[in-house]
């Protein structure tokens, strides 16, 4: 069998993934250049390639693109420590079998070799696919799994649900499956069923004839033919009246619909992705959802985790939300104090990333100074803190949200809530000793090399930083 390929200028990455193959009995060749490896392709070949994006000279995404021309079948899986939606789908456009975002777990990252030596001995193509949306950003392991999902999804007609709470993103996800898909050239036409009149809903979606109804003095055209060849994204569906429920299936079913007041059926050529903040599956058990048009519309499920299911994205989005609004209102950027970060990402945020984003908008109007500290915050932000952080019962809160993980069927569970512990209690510790790391090590119990390398595990020397 032939080496596994490691390309990463980071010496110190090289080193760790070197020993740990040698550790598993993995043949291995490094690279510290992504053009280092183009020039030995003409010597020989890898069985896998495990490839960082961002290094000088050619970067991994090259890499893939050349050998995918000649050896489509050899896996490789892209590392990237730029957490965000552009990173992870640009390595599934390209062919990527796997996406490893840095920080990872060594022991998962010979795993996943091994899972693309199996593959390789099949002589099945690991190819994924694409769609991109800038800020759709995240380090949890939740929001990657949506990552995974977008790119696999980005070449598919699949009629898709998105599932997630107000402010979650479902609108950027739907509009990333379109950009990327075999429709981009198309219309994407987004209509949100909850915020139209009953009345007016129908001739909104189909449209109408003149003479169809008062007022109707010309013929329009609905939101389907508007979308024609492209997509048509339903927000808030669980809120659709059931008599339209009924005409929708319809068009699912035969792909023709009629005007209101027409007679000629017309053929619609949509995609439909829907999204919702309700559970589809209680609406259809109270009768107010009908169950064969949820089965048409469930064909692939996506869920977006609301914010505080993955608080360790909080800074990382409350920074880029900052430079966005510097950038919108063209005034200079401010930063966040590191205070402010760690009492932000204490928050619930009932209104998820758009509430986030409202948030970091007021604060490049309203705030004087360049720095944003806690005191710079709205009122009602400066003194408040998460229910969970509140609770007395704080086991009992755990419980719950294990609960739910488990019965939405999140695979990682341990590793998930592990790794939001860690989190929360260093960043306390850290807050309590305003960053002195020798005294959290020691109100922790840990010590000062352990915290400092969890530090870096958890993404957190950046918001020290």
């Amino acid at each position: 069998m032939k080496p596994v390929w490691i390309i990463d200028d980071d010496r110190s990455i090289r080193w760790v993934l070197e020993k740990s193959l040698a550790r598993a009995d993995i043949e291995f060749k490094s690279f510290a250049t992504a053009d280092d490896a183009l020039r030995a392709l003409s010597l020989d070949l890898p069985q896998v390639v495990l490839s960082d994006i961002r290094m000088p000279g050619s970067s991994g995404l090259d890499f893939l693109q050349t050998l995918h021309q000649h050896h489509p079948l050899i896996p490789v899986i892209i590392m990237t420590a730029y957490s965000d939606l552009e990173s992870a789908v640009s390595a599934f456009q390209g062919g990527a079998f796997e996406y490893l975002p840095k920080p990872f777990d060594v022991n998962h990252a010979v795993d996943l070799i091994r899972r693309a030596l199996e593959q390789s001995r099949r002589k099945s193509a690991g190819a994924g696919e694409a769609a991109v949306a800038a800020d759709i950003l995240g380090h949890a392991p939740a929001m990657q799994e949506v990552f995974r999902a977008i790119g696999r999804l980005s070449q598919s007609h699949a009629t898709v649900l998105i599932n997630g709470e107000s402010g979650t993103g479902k609108e950027l996800v739907a509009r990333a499956l379109h950009r990327h898909s075999p429709r981009s050239g198309k219309p994407f036409i987004a209509i949100n069923t909850a915020a139209i009149p009953k009345d007016l809903l129908e001739s909104e979606l189909f449209g109408h004839e003149r003479g169809a109804f008062t007022g109707a003095a010309a013929t329009r055209h609905g939101r389907f033919e508007q979308a024609e060849g492209g997509t048509l994204f339903l927000d808030e569906i669980g809120d659709m009246p059931s008599e339209l429920q009924t005409r929708l299936l319809r068009v699912l079913s035969d792909g023709n619909f009629y005007r209101v007041g027409g007679h000629q059926p017309i053929k619609a050529n949509v995609r439909i992705i829907t999204a919702t903040h309700q559970n589809l599956e209680e609406r259809v058990k109270d009768g107010l959802f009908r169950e064969d048009l949820f089965h048409r519309l469930n064909v692939i499920r996506l869920r977006l985790p609301p914010l505080r299911e993955r608080r360790e994205d909080i800074p990382l989005l409350a920074k880029y939300f900052l430079q966005k609004s510097a950038r919108e209102l063209m005034v200079d950027q401010k930063q966040f104090g590191e205070e402010t970060l760690q009492h932000l990402s204490l928050q619930d945020f009932p209104g998820n990333v758009r509430q986030l984003e409202n948030l970091c908008h007021w604060l490049t109007v309203m705030t004087p100074s360049q720095v944003v500290e806690i005191a710079d915050l709205p009122p009602e932000w400066r003194d408040s803190v998460s229910a969970s952080t509140t609770t007395g019962d704080w086991k009992a809160a755990l419980a719950e949200q294990v609960a739910q993980a488990l019965q939405r069927g999140d695979e990682g569970v341990m590793d998930v809530f592990a790794s939001q512990f860690e989190r929360t209690m260093i960043l306390q510790a850290l807050h309590h000793t305003n960053g002195r790391r020798i005294e959290a090590a020691i109100l922790l119990g840990i010590g000062r090399n352990t915290l400092t390398r969890k530090i870096q595990e958890l993404g957190l020397d950046e918001q020290e930083a």
